[in-house]
């Protein structure tokens, strides 16, 4: 009875370090990306982002499931996870804009700003509310990547967009994380994410600009609805003071 006890503990262990294993696969995502992007490949970039954005949704259940943090108690999953996440949401896409020259020249110096207030914010203690909402801008400059390359704005639109979001991810203001969408927008999320699978993969000829709308909408409004709801909050708490 006891060895049998002892085996099951041994395969819980290699459970959660096979959860860590699947987590760690982020990296050769990112230097895939990051190589594609060196060489022009600019739907291949965001093909492989994809990949690395379904590896993240669903270690982190698998993880829970696994009780990893029991079975593999002196590894920082969480640490590794926020590696991952700062190389393929962040640098990669950084290195992605300012590749294709989206934002270059003198208004370069707004994608270290970007970095810089990235770093900060992942390794913000208050990154994520109680309710599950990110602080700030929660970093997604993969969807920025690709919705500055696709408008084809000039440079210093470009920079501006850049400036605004980075200065964004210091902010207090809530954006809805997956877990805090309600039930009723996982529909939507889904079209959202569909419409965006079909955007990447006619990236290699210009794709129809309703295509380009349609996907843009919804980003876009929940970055409207977020800064309104946190100057409408603002202004209550003025009020009531």
């Amino acid at each position: 009875m006891q060895r049998k006890l002892v085996l099951s503990d041994r395969q819980s262990k290699l459970r959660a370090w096979l959860v860590h294993g699947y987590t760690a696969l982020g990296l050769p995502c990112a230097f895939l990306a990051l190589l594609a992007a060196s060489e022009g490949r600019a739907r291949d970039v965001f093909l492989i982002l994809i990949l690395a954005i379904a590896i993240d949704g669903t270690d982190g259940p698998m993880a829970r499931r696994f009780d990893v943090k029991r079975w593999t108690p002196h590894f920082d999953g969480r640490k590794l996870d926020d590696i991952i996440d700062y190389m393929t949401y962040t640098m990669v896409p950084v290195y992605f804009i300012w590749h294709f020259n989206l934002v270059s020249g003198q208004f370069a110096i707004v994608l270290l700003v970007a970095l810089i207030c990235s770093a900060y914010g992942f390794c913000s203690e208050g990154a994520k509310t109680a309710d599950k909402y990110f602080t700030g801008f929660p970093s997604y400059w993969n969807a920025v990547a690709l919705f500055l390359y696709v408008l084809q704005m000039p440079a210093i639109a470009n920079a501006a967009v850049v400036l605004f979001l980075a200065l964004l991810t210091l902010t207090p203001i809530k954006f809805p994380s997956s877990q805090a969408v309600k039930k009723t927008e996982r529909v939507v999320i889904l079209i959202a994410a569909m419409l965006t699978f079909v955007l990447i993969i006619n990236l290699d000829e210009p794709p129809p600009p309703l295509l380009i709308y349609a996907t843009l909408a919804y980003p876009l409004y929940h970055l409207i609805s977020s800064i309104a709801m946190f100057v409408h909050e603002e202004l209550r708490e003025e009020k009531f003071s």
